[in-house]
């Protein structure tokens, strides 16, 4: 079977652009060449792709990743791997620990590893595309930064990776979330991170899906002192805040307490893992997953 450069491209976790330069600078291009611009890479030619992408995953200089996929042999059988299977050799996505994920989460998987940070925002944007914000951040993201994480703990390498994968990762959720220029809610919402908490990006995929429904949010960042929070409720008189803690050390029931009551009620949702070891502050109230809190704040506001 013959295919095109974007599915090669999502095959192997890489950019299009990553393949065309493969090709321009070291000839590892399409075998087909009988149709004109639209030419398709052949089994043989992704089977050597791949030698490519398993030697620059073990390190290797382009160059000579490039010299070891043209002239090492390559058995018929082994230019057929599925989407997500990992090259001969047991790196990539099986080190990861992904196989049984899903396509997308194989290819993040892979392109993350090889620090291709193109690559994951590309097939971060088609899998925000072809299945949405909720599931991509569910079935994609959190799989991988789990397993980077599992990687990390087991290896002690690996902090580059998770790093250019959490940067991709907000990026894609930023591109997601459309500008509410009339939203359904009167009045905002807030999203914060408790004082000391500094793992905000779980509220970039929350905003992108509240975007999307149309509900105008306010991001406030990571780390917000208590007074800055209480500030700009008093200043915005949001209809719903939201504040997410990582770590329990961060989940303080006075951070909730120390809310100004406004003339209008604001509703308050906890989220986050740091919460989960303690009891909710009243008047707040918990949300466990990305879906449930899109769909709580959207009852409270509209």
């Amino acid at each position: 079977m013959l295919l095109p450069v974007a599915a090669v491209a999502r095959r192997l976790g890489v950019a299009p652009a990553t393949l065309r330069t493969w090709d321009r600078r070291y000839g590892l291009g399409p075998g087909d060449r009988t149709t004109g611009r639209h030419r398709r890479y052949g089994p043989l030619d992704v089977a050597r792709l791949e030698l490519m992408q398993q030697a620059l995953l073990r390190g290797a200089p382009s160059a000579e990743a490039a010299r070891y996929a043209l002239s090492a042999p390559v058995p018929e059988g082994a230019a057929r791997p599925g989407p997500g299977d990992v090259p001969a050799g047991g790196r990539g996505v099986r080190g990861l620990g992904l196989h049984a994920a899903n396509r997308w989460a194989r290819g993040v998987g892979r392109a993350a590893l090889a620090l291709d940070s193109a690559a994951v925002q590309a097939l971060l944007a088609d899998a925000v595309e072809a299945d949405g914000v909720v599931a991509t951040w569910d079935g994609v993201v959190r799989p991988v930064l789990a397993a980077v994480a599992a990687r990390r703990e087991r290896s002690g390498a690996g902090l580059a990776v998770s790093h250019l994968l959490e940067e991709c990762a907000r990026a894609a959720m930023i591109r997601a979330a459309p500008i509410v220029t009339e939203p359904r809610n009167p009045r905002p919402v807030l999203l914060a991170c408790t004082p000391g908490e500094r793992h905000d990006l779980p509220l970039h995929p929350l905003a992108a899906v509240l975007a999307r429904r149309g509900i105008g949010a306010r991001q406030l960042g990571a780390d917000l002192p208590l007074d800055a929070l209480v500030a700009a409720v008093r200043r915005t008189a949001p209809a719903a805040v939201v504040l997410w803690a990582q770590l329990h050390r961060y989940a303080d029931p006075g951070v909730v307490i120390a809310l100004p009551r406004t003339r209008q009620q604001v509703r308050v949702f906890v989220g986050g893992p740091g919460w989960e070891r303690g009891v909710v502050p009243q008047p707040s109230e918990r949300v466990d997953d990305l879906a449930s809190a899109a769909d709580a704040v959207e009852r409270a506001v509209c």
